[in-house]
């Protein structure tokens, strides 16, 4: 498609906290964009000072503040949103990075489709060097898959929002439970309003090593998990949504040492939907709890998580 003449501003915004290194390949896949409309990055320091040094690496390219929200992930974005001066705000992680043709597919989408509020791609995930790329199969993602998956392709560090409207929708919910699911509960809000428009290729390395701030602490997965189906209950009308959700939730109570409670949500996901297979994992884990990081690196090496 041809695109406008001027093309928007783009502000990349990218939490930190304490990985200097991934920090610094994170923003130079921003800076190497083949995008050819206005384009910065800023940084949010979250709970950490500003390195010094770091706007002398990348002169006039990037700017730096520091959280001024609810400490974590939710109120670290949000403070980079509300400090945005790009039309659009696009999300990646420290620990992540892009592919060169990211955000030129993604505006080109944007414009094609009518500058809809999301735009998200398919991902590449990286776990310890092994590359597995997850694709959706779709252009368009609506409510209802988003109620029976959390459909992790669309990893938060694709989202492209057209800022306006993020404004308008309300910014990344900061009560989740250790910013947690809070990407979920986002996706589902947009899609509430009108289909999420996805460039279904892997445009987007997401690191999934045993270093996340994220993969392994299950008492809070699980607390967003419950945050995700009191603001959301008709992911329990959904009876894959509801199964898959009581299988998660048993994984983590079985890691946890919880027997019965992962028993009991194992079975209730079971009764949902007999094929459920986080839950028959789940058993044998309750069983011996230290099995679940094995579960999860295995898991990991194929680009899928419980």
């Amino acid at each position: 498609m041809t695109l406008p003449t001027t093309l928007p501003a783009v502000t990349v915004v990218i939490p930190t906290r304490n990985r200097p290194q991934l920090l610094r390949r994170a923003i130079r896949s921003a800076l190497v964009q083949d995008y050819l409309g206005p384009l910065d990055v800023l940084v949010v320091y979250d709970g950490t000072k500003p390195e010094d040094g770091l706007l002398e690496e990348f002169p006039g390219r990037v700017r730096v503040v520091t959280n001024t929200r609810t400490e974590g992930l939710a109120g670290a974005r949000n403070t980079g949103i509300l400090a945005a001066t790009g039309a659009l705000v696009a999300f990646l992680d420290d620990d992540d990075w892009w592919r060169q043709d990211k955000l030129s597919a993604q505006v080109a989408a944007y414009v094609a489709a009518g500058r809809p509020t999301l735009v998200t791609t398919a991902m590449t995930v990286d776990f310890d060097g092994r590359l597995s790329d997850r694709l959706a199969g779709t252009d368009r993602v609506g409510v209802a898959a988003l109620l029976r998956s959390r459909m992790a392709m669309l990893h938060s560090s694709s989202f492209l929002f057209d800022r306006g409207a993020l404004v308008r929708l309300g910014l990344v919910d900061e009560t989740a439970p250790g910013s947690q699911n809070e990407d979920w509960d986002l996706l589902l809000r947009v899609a509430k309003e009108g289909d999420i428009v996805h460039v279904d290729e892997p445009l987007v390395v997401v690191s999934w090593g045993r270093g996340s701030f994220f993969a392994r602490r299950w008492a809070g997965r699980n607390a967003s998990l419950g945050w995700m189906l009191q603001r959301h209950p008709e992911i329990r009308g959904d009876r894959i949504g509801r199964s898959r959700v009581y299988g998660q939730l048993a994984f983590g109570e079985a890691a946890l040492g919880h027997r019965g409670r992962a028993c009991g949500l194992a079975g209730a996901a079971l009764r949902t939907r007999p094929v459920q297979w986080r839950a028959w994992i789940a058993i044998p884990v309750a069983v011996y709890p230290p099995s679940s990081e094995w579960v999860m690196n295995v898991l990991h090496r194929y680009g899928r998580g419980v």
